[in-house]
């Protein structure tokens, strides 16, 4: 029979990477740690760790154990709130997120959390979309922050769930004082094209409005940064999609783009089965409801 205390050191290291952080998380020392771990492995009936320098890492059988420990520790703590609806849920949930769904969704959030539930923390890793589904899989992060467009949709894999958030409509950042007339695409034909270098869906909505308009763009610089886009299109170096919702810098326009409507879509993604775990579903109850209300 395994044990649901030490399934939690083993979780914690497969989080955390080293004991002395399991050590400083659960309040203990490394030598419990190090004692629960040989425990459990007597238990498992395989060794779970094994040497790495002068640390020890997890071996194959301990890190599938340490997947299935998250999801054993998270209907443990479901089950003890469906039989004490009034305990608080308490834990650690990681969130990888894309930066502007964690500026505009996230940290409300946790600036909000110790005044309604002091017993939950929230980890913060900015990262891009097929960067938070890598993570998610490996199930390093709990909770992911991602996006697509309207005309980009992205496909998921089966293995976990989507709660659309919010959507706000994009434009095309110019150098002001551009002339545009008529068809928006047609207009920069002959544009150098600003992309994003950490995702491609950004490329892909370019790639299919320039395709409407009768040409292949001519992308040449990328960056990750919408500030660095901004400064691109300023010192002349091109043109790129930039969000209608948020102001642009001084020698920017932004055109609306019609026909098609070019869409940005964040949404909340978990692995299936997840959700149920009580630090996980306060936060997205309070991401959804987040969403909900007027911005």
């Amino acid at each position: 029979m395994l044990n649901n205390d030490r399934l939690l050191f083993l979780a914690e290291l497969a989080r955390l990477g080293s004991m002395r952080e399991v050590a400083d998380e659960l309040g203990t020392t490394t030598s419990t740690v190090s004692q629960q771990l040989a425990v459990l492995a007597r238990e498992a009936g395989t060794p779970l760790l094994e040497p790495d320098g002068r640390r020890v890492r997890l071996t194959p059988a301990g890190r599938r154990l340490a997947r299935h420990a998250v999801t054993i520790l998270a209907a443990v703590e479901a089950a003890r709130l469906d039989l004490d609806p009034s305990a608080e849920p308490a834990g650690t949930v990681r969130v990888a997120g894309f930066a502007t769904a964690i500026r505009r969704s996230l940290l409300p959030i946790v600036a909000a959390l110790p005044a309604r539930h002091a017993g939950l923390r929230v980890l913060i890793h900015e990262h891009e979309p097929a960067e938070i589904l890598q993570l998610l899989a490996a199930d390093e992060v709990d909770l992911g922050l991602t996006y697509d467009y309207n005309l980009a949709p992205a496909g998921l894999p089966d293995t976990v769930e989507a709660t659309p958030l919010w959507s706000t409509p994009w434009g095309l950042g110019v150098p002001t004082g551009s002339t545009v007339d008529g068809d928006v695409m047609a207009a920069f034909r002959d544009a150098h094209w600003l992309v994003n270098s950490r995702n491609t869906a950004d490329e892909d909505v370019v790639r299919t409005l320039a395709s409407m308009a009768g040409y292949a763009p001519r992308i040449t610089h990328r960056a990750d940064s919408l500030d660095l886009i901004q400064d691109l299109i300023v010192a002349g170096l091109g043109v790129g999609l930039l969000p209608a919702d948020q102001p642009t810098i001084d020698g920017v326009a932004l055109v609306p783009l019609r026909r098609p409507d070019v869409l940005m879509r964040a949404f909340a993604v978990t692995r299936l089965g997840r959700r149920a775990w009580p630090p996980l579903a306060v936060v997205l109850d309070l991401l959804t409801r987040g969403a909900a209300a007027p911005p």
